[in-house]
């Protein structure tokens, strides 16, 4: 495994594969890996010739107020599970490196970044899509690999690759869940034994929407307000948002008349946890 902290030479690794017959599969990352990101590593390595994971906790998509300085790192555990899963290439660069000094440029996507996590975290992403733009024209890869937990973020790639014809294949692979539900994700590592257990609200919540939805529960105010009131009966939980809106453009909606995102972020303790679940009514309620 190679492991390629410049970007000149990461640039000129991807055009020899290119010129070599060789697809790229990329998986972006802030690091301290778990298991959900080695499931999209998986993917790549079984579908194309190569594979490239970065680890780069990106400056720019944390407010001021966020826990830039505390995000967990752990590069020496992250290089092995790369390697263990047979990553060919880790792109690690220093903040220096991807934003000198005189930079000036920032890639922005507009109306899918107005909702859910948009409202709550200003400028958020503005910085993932100026990254992953930046490690889309360094990685050059043919498919890039996300996690639906992270559907919004999900969503505006797509939105940003279509719109600026990177043509770049992006794949979305459903939640990696521990096994008692809580979705896998970097910011477990903060909570203490009893926030954890209070952390099994979220998938709590999106299971009783699904519920809901499936005993013919069209109103999501309805069904919006049965969830939180669920969320607000474990302790430690406070709600940023609970959202019942259209898959593609992330709107709001009013009733349950077809596939529909379940999307919430909880601060349990200090820690910010987001997941999300599509539903729909599976009978006849007319």
């Amino acid at each position: 495994m190679k492991i390629i902290k410049k970007i000149l030479e990461m640039q000129d690794q991807s055009d020899h594969l290119r010129s070599s017959g060789k697809k790229i599969a990329f998986v972006p990352t802030m690091g301290f890996l778990h298991e959900g990101h080695l499931e999209l590593m998986r993917y790549g390595k079984k579908t194309v010739d190569t594979l490239v994971v970065s680890i780069f906790v990106n400056p720019t998509q944390f407010g001021p107020n966020e826990d830039f300085d505390a995000y967990p790192r752990d590069m020496e555990g992250d290089l092995l599970k790369v390697e263990q899963v047979g990553g060919d290439i880790v792109f690690s660069p220093e903040a220096g490196e991807m934003y000198p000094a005189d930079s000036q440029t920032k890639v922005v996507v507009d109306k899918v970044t107005k909702h859910l996590c948009g409202l709550s975290r200003p400028g958020h992403f503005d910085g993932v899509t100026s990254v992953v733009s930046k490690l889309f024209n360094i990685v050059k890869p043919h498919i890039a690999i996300f996690g639906e937990k992270d559907y919004q973020q999900l969503a505006v790639i797509r939105r940003m690759v279509m719109d600026l014809n990177m043509g770049i294949e992006i794949v979305g692979i459903p939640t990696v869940r521990e096994s008692d539900g809580l979705a896998m994700s970097s910011r477990n590592a903060y909570l203490n034994p009893q926030e954890r257990a209070s952390a099994l609200c979220l998938k709590k919540a999106l299971d009783l929407a699904d519920r809901l939805a499936n005993e013919g529960e069209k109103n999501t105010r309805t069904i919006k307000r049965s969830m939180e009131e669920l969320i607000l009966r474990h302790p430690f939980t406070e709600i940023d948002y609970v959202q019942l809106c259209d898959p593609v453009s992330l709107e709001d909606v009013e009733s349950i008349d077809g596939e529909t995102l379940v999307a919430l972020a909880i601060k349990v303790g200090r820690t910010r946890l987001i997941d999300n679940k599509i539903i729909s009514m599976k009978g006849d309620f007319s």
